[in-house]
């Protein structure tokens, strides 16, 4: 069974243990983003519970997400995996696929939520869509051909 966090900490500590610069923790209480300390004037404490949510915060601010997204996803917002900052050196892996000439798709599985099987089907859906407009194309070019050749007919 777990116990209660009852560890209490001065505002400075705070900091210390989140890694956090005073002003940065200080903006993040002012946005709503961390809870107000108990307490007021010099006999105001943080908890375990303070220190938490600063931790929470910077890993994902690390990641990118904005303090918009971060209030999102505090208030209860589905999360959904964070890209990660591209960088110089990042090594990535992408899926190609080479529709028709000229025609290319190419997709980063991980970033786009995507399994290999999905990555699969999205192709092949892909294909099918290229093949419906072409066959379209085509359909077409046939339909208005037939007709110049008829009005060309019906003029001599």
């Amino acid at each position: 069974m777990a116990t209660p966090d009852t560890r209490h900490f001065r505002f400075d500590e705070l900091c210390a243990l989140a890694e956090l610069p005073p002003r940065t923790v200080r903006y993040y209480i002012q946005l709503g983003l961390v809870d107000r300390p108990i307490g007021e004037t010099r006999a105001a404490y943080y908890t375990g519970e303070h220190l938490a949510q600063l931790l929470q915060i910077r890993k994902w601010t690390q990641a990118g997400l904005s303090l918009e997204r971060i209030r999102e996803l505090l208030q209860g917002a589905p999360p959904e995996v964070p890209a990660r900052p591209r960088g110089a050196g990042t090594v990535e892996v992408w899926s190609h696929l080479v529709v028709a000439d000229g025609v290319e798709l190419m997709v980063d599985p991980s970033r786009a939520g995507l399994g290999p099987e999905q990555v699969r089907a999205l192709f092949a859906g892909v294909g099918e869509v290229m093949q419906r407009i072409r066959h379209d194309a085509d359909t077409n070019r046939n339909t208005n051909r037939d007709k110049h050749r008829k009005g060309k007919e019906r003029s001599q």
